[in-house]
């Protein structure tokens, strides 16, 4: 449940909060991610494949994301209303 409500504060493993840190900072500020943001991934053990899958799963949820927000669109209504 606490990653639900909030990740940062979940008992993640090493290798998902590096994960999470890249997702949140590709999705906050993806004009600032660089060689260090990819650096970190390697140390906690992503290859660059892995890299790769990380940054297209956050990429198309930010861009799925923002095409809903930009139509008014709620794309799962079943999903909405579990009060998730």
């Amino acid at each position: 449940e606490m990653l639900v409500m909030n990740w940062r504060v979940a008992k993640l493993p090493p290798r998902q909060r590096a994960m999470l840190e890249f997702a949140h900072r590709l999705t906050v500020a993806p004009a600032e991610v660089g060689d260090e943001d990819r650096a970190a991934l390697r140390r906690a053990g992503f290859d660059e494949r892995e890299i790769w899958d990380v940054a297209s799963v956050t990429g198309f949820f930010n861009f799925t994301n923002r095409l809903a927000t930009a139509t008014d669109m709620m794309p799962n209504e079943v999903y909405h209303s579990q009060s998730r």
